[in-house]
């Protein structure tokens, strides 16, 4: 095995870490579970003694041995146990771009044939029903029959302005189809032109990256791309950050094609008074999503939209903006490790009390997810909106 699955510039970024340990100290995976090994600091120098080991000249003259399966497997006990969150990132006095590290590690690790199990799982599922739940593709819009009015086109039209990307969790999840069924009532209220892809709509290729199957990445970025085109759209809107940033950062867009996450959409209707909002009284916080926030910059737009409401009142958590602590949601963690996603859950759900909201909004389907379940589970008294409920909440009539 070769080290094809890293560029030349990660390499070299490799090379540069000081083993300062800052990365340690914010890493929510490490404070939750006090294990110091699924830090980035850790896990570089477990990356560097992989690679060294399996460099001819080097490895001779090192007198190392290529990692055992065993090795690589305990290994990638702790390179999977990560949200991704980007935290350790932020934070690097350096620059190393270690989010991109850990996906091509995970890459490494698959082809290596060292992944955890459910890897297999997650392929199948998307290779067969181009979701990763293995749910049946032609029921993506299904969650249109639970609104008040549904539509008799059920916003599956031949052509419009705008495409709703809604993505896996929000069109599979009960608890998450709340979020699409207010955006789209949010659209309807603001006289926006829009469609849904339907089962033409493939998975946005992030729990692709997550697992370590980027190989399979460009079929499902084309097949999307080719959805939307075909659909004469001009504008494609997003309820999921992690769906965002994919197109941000991955998809080959074609020109003339602008791209949205909904907080920035929703703000922009909301400007041009396109929204009649009534008064809600009442306090919150709002919780930055990673891939939002950290990911794709995106801070102001959705407290824009907060402040925008009548009655609303935000207060800051303490950790906000680009140093937000992760939910526990993302990185396909609570497939590999339950009990590790609920204990950041737990984290994050007792910074949002202390606050003394009412109620927590952020601005994706996997955070309201995450947070929704442990504070259920828990019994614990906290809402938790996705930032277009809250808004669908303060419409008129």
């Amino acid at each position: 095995m070769g080290n094809k699955d890293y560029s030349v510039a990660e390499l070299l970024q490799m090379e540069a870490c000081t083993n300062c340990r800052v990365c340690a100290d914010v890493c929510p995976a490490v404070a939750a579970s006090g294990d110091g090994r699924l830090s980035g600091v850790y896990r570089i120098k477990g990356l560097r003694h992989l690679l060294k080991g399996r460099v001819g000249l080097l490895q001779r003259l090192l007198r190392k041995s290529e990692p055992s399966r065993d090795e690589l497997e305990e290994f990638g006990k702790t390179v999977f146990r990560c949200t991704l969150c980007g935290n350790c990132q932020e934070v690097c006095p350096l620059g190393i771009h270690l989010k991109d590290l850990w996906i091509s590690l995970r890459q490494d690790l698959v082809h290596s044939d060292a992944g955890p199990k459910k890897i297999e799982m997650i392929r199948e599922n998307l290779e067969e029903s181009r979701n990763v739940f293995a749910e049946d593709n032609e029921e993506r819009a299904d969650w249109v029959e639970d609104m008040r009015e549904p539509p008799e086109h059920g916003y599956l039209k031949e052509s419009a302005r705008v495409v709703y990307f809604t993505g896996c969790v929000a069109s599979y999840f009960p608890l998450a189809q709340k979020i699409p069924v207010s955006v789209a009532e949010i659209l309807d209220a603001g006289d926006v032109d829009f469609t849904l892809l339907g089962q033409d709509e493939w998975c946005c290729g992030f729990p692709m990256l997550g697992a370590g199957l980027k190989e399979m990445f460009r079929e499902f970025m084309e097949h999307n791309v080719e959805a939307v085109a075909k659909k004469d759209a001009r504008e494609v809107v997003f309820a999921c950050p992690s769906c965002y940033q994919m197109w941000r950062e991955y998809y080959e867009i074609p020109e003339g094609i602008r791209i949205f996450h909904a907080s920035q959409f929703l703000l922009r209707l909301a400007e041009e008074g396109r929204l009649p909002f009534k008064r809600l009284d009442m306090t919150v916080t709002y919780h930055d999503p990673c891939d939002l926030g950290r990911g794709a910059r995106v801070f102001e737009e959705p407290r824009a939209l907060i402040r925008a409401i009548p009655g609303v009142r935000l207060v800051e958590l303490p950790q906000n903006r680009d140093q937000c602590r992760c939910c526990g949601g993302g990185g396909n963690l609570e497939m590999i490790d339950a009990g590790l996603s609920a204990e950041m859950a737990r984290a994050k759900i007792d910074e949002i009390l202390a606050t003394g909201a009412d109620a927590v909004v952020t601005a994706c389907q996997q955070c309201v997810r995450t947070m929704t379940t442990f504070a259920k589970r828990n019994k614990i008294p906290l809402e938790v909106l996705d930032i277009s409920q809250l808004v669908n909440r303060a419409l008129k009539g």
